[in-house]
């Protein structure tokens, strides 16, 4: 597969201590897109993370789900243990983020790693220039499906629709 576009929407600059520089969207063959990668500036340089969910477990007493870091319950307030979930990453701390989407071998985490750092790169001297307008959308319009309902409500919205007289 090859990497046909990449988008990037850099962050604000007021923070130096900021390690999240980018969001990006990468797509490949013109036919299938990840939304959400990261840039980040880490102790050893650029990297790009991978879309990623927040891991849950269940609670003892409902079986509601919480995410790890949660102290009590959303469904029922009971409070939660606080050493919950068994991942750990290298570093022995614990794993709170499952990738959603990721390279399976290093040669296609390079690839996608050069791809979208040469964009950012790009994408940061563009920024430099009057009149910079970034090119990353959150929602991709072309392929939205058009729904009636949707329009109608759109139309209507905060305006009587009967005959005013």
């Amino acid at each position: 597969m090859k990497i046909t576009e990449v988008r990037i929407k850099l962050m604000e600059s007021g923070n130096d201590n900021e390690k999240l520089q980018a969001f990006c969207s990468i797509t490949f063959d013109n036919a299938f897109v990840i939304r959400d990668l990261k840039i980040i500036e880490g102790t050893r340089g650029w990297f790009v993370a991978m879309p990623s969910r927040k891991l849950m477990d269940r609670c003892p007493k409902c079986s509601g789900k919480n995410q790890l870091r949660a102290r009590f319950c959303n469904q029922c307030g009971c409070k939660l243990a606080e050493f919950r979930g068994m991942g750990r990453d290298t570093n022995g701390k614990q794993k709170m983020h499952a990738d959603i989407a990721h390279p399976i071998n290093p040669e296609c985490r390079e690839n996608i790693q050069q791809s979208v750092l040469s964009s950012f790169h790009a994408e940061v001297e563009k920024s430099k220039l009057p009149g910079y307008v970034c090119n990353y959308e959150d929602i991709d319009h072309d392929f939205e499906p058009a729904s009636y309902a949707d329009e109608k409500t759109r139309e209507t919205r905060g305006y009587q629709t009967g005959d005013p007289t």
